[in-house]
């Protein structure tokens, strides 16, 4: 059964016990963990189309040992508007994406960011353009935590798309990467109702610090934009269905 189908069954069973909804929370993470591979694919299978000639593209591992320590990156840290044109190596492209939604948890499914029940209603997207990121074409990429990898949905540099429908805030298409961070609600309105609304801009939250602070680890800087219209930057990034930008973070070299 497609986890879409999953969610709406258990949206259809919302008044659920306590027990009941931890023994049906405890069976989707064994689903999620054992067939973490397909389960991305189910669910997003029929919200957009595939570019078929593009294949999914296996990210580099994280680094698990940085060269400063938390404490100093909190310091540091400092939100930036102005970016170089330089380009981001693909290691610092792979750990952004791994701290900000990346599997931490050994033979598990649990990531960086906590999240309400674990149900994990946030996607990253990143939006680069021509010689952001080495090796990497330019193009909006939806990442998959489960086997640390990234999809190309989307052709083309929408940087300046994306900065237009943020008000016009064009120093955000500077940077070398924007990473947008989205939520798809109903995976954890289903267990908390409305509430559940508030755990996933919540987690959001945590994405972004956790993002903020590894961009200061590995030297480079960050920006956060929350003032944007949500369907034109949805409609840019070619986002899954239901999926509501809550964030976006223009990643680059300090300008």
């Amino acid at each position: 059964m497609a986890y879409s189908s999953l969610l709406e069954i258990l949206e259809k069973n919302a008044a659920l016990t306590r027990r009941q909804a931890c023994r049906v929370g405890g069976i989707l993470g064994l689903c999620f963990s054992t067939f973490g591979p397909f389960r991305t694919r189910l669910a997003f299978a029929k919200k957009r189309k595939s570019l078929k000639e593009d294949k999914p593209m296996k990210l580099s591992p994280p680094i698990l040992d940085g060269n400063i320590s938390v404490e100093k990156a909190i310091k540091q840290r400092r939100t930036v508007r102005s970016f170089t044109a330089k380009s981001l190596t693909a290691q610092q492209f792979s750990q952004i994406l791994w701290a900000a939604q990346g599997i931490t948890e050994d033979g598990g499914f649990k990531r960086a960011a906590p999240s309400g029940g674990a149900l994990y209603p946030a996607d990253v997207y990143a939006v680069t353009g021509k010689n952001s990121v080495e090796d990497l074409p330019g193009g909006t990429y939806h990442y998959h935590p489960a086997n640390h990898f990234i999809e190309k949905i989307a052709e083309g540099d929408k940087r300046d798309r994306i900065a237009t429908a943020s008000f016009g805030q064009m120093w955000m298409a500077s940077a070398a990467v924007l990473f947008v961070v989205t939520a798809e609600y109903r995976r954890i309105t289903m267990k908390y109702g409305d509430r559940g609304i508030r755990y996933a801009v919540i987690e959001a939250g945590h994405i972004g610090q956790n993002i903020f602070l590894q961009c200061q680890a590995l030297g480079l800087t960050a920006g956060i934009v929350g003032a944007f219209y949500d369907k034109d930057v949805a409609k840019a990034i070619n986002a899954g269905k239901n999926h509501e930008p809550l964030i976006i973070m223009p990643v680059g070299w300090k300008g």
